[in-house]
């Protein structure tokens, strides 16, 4: 029995806060250094000790996944939040899709990683898919309805062409953001 009902509460929330924390940690860290960066750096970016990592995630896979995950959820959350504070769906649509080039372009190194692991990378491609496709169908049925876009775009190619556009990101002459935005600037009624 707890003494203080308070208590197991407050221990599950300090979990999650250090969960979250690890989270973006680990997640500014893979951009920075990459997915092989030492697990020590990351439990400092977090303030927790390298224990505390292992507990939440006893692997490196693990934490990649993770990793991943929190992100994907980070930009499928995004959306509805966008549309909700802009007057102009494709205002929102086209700042949701620059939300998602950026998580596309520092995901490299993890996607190579989890590559290795071919299992573990399609059920994260799928997951990604389920998460996002319906994000961007929202927006684009909400730019569509409100006649700022054409009514005929598809999801799932306008994530793949945002995806290949992000590809050449690595190159200091190619800016994938700013073709994302001509992507998305011209799917405008005109």
């Amino acid at each position: 029995m707890v003494d203080n009902p308070t208590e197991a509460p407050r221990q599950r929330a300090d979990a999650r806060r250090n969960q979250q924390a690890l989270l973006d940690a680990a997640a500014a860290a893979f951009i920075a250094s990459g997915v092989d960066v030492p697990v020590r750096e990351i439990a400092s970016r977090a303030g927790v000790g390298v224990g505390t990592i292992y507990r939440h995630f006893p692997t490196r896979a693990d934490l990649i996944v993770a990793v991943y995950r929190h992100q994907v959820e980070a930009c499928a959350e995004a959306g509805p939040t966008l549309l909700a504070a802009h007057s102009s769906p494709h205002a929102a649509l086209g700042e949701w899709i620059t939300l998602f080039a950026d998580f596309l372009t520092t995901k490299h190194g993890l996607a190579a990683a989890l590559q290795s692991d071919a299992t573990a990378f399609e059920t994260l491609h799928t997951y990604f898919l389920d998460r996002l496709v319906p994000t961007c169908e929202g927006l684009l049925t909400a730019a569509a309805t409100a006649g700022e876009i054409r009514p005929d775009t598809d999801p799932y190619e306008l994530l793949r062409a945002v995806g290949n556009l992000c590809i050449g990101g690595d190159t200091p002459r190619y800016h994938p953001r700013r073709m994302v935005a001509l992507l998305i600037a011209g799917l405008g009624v005109k």
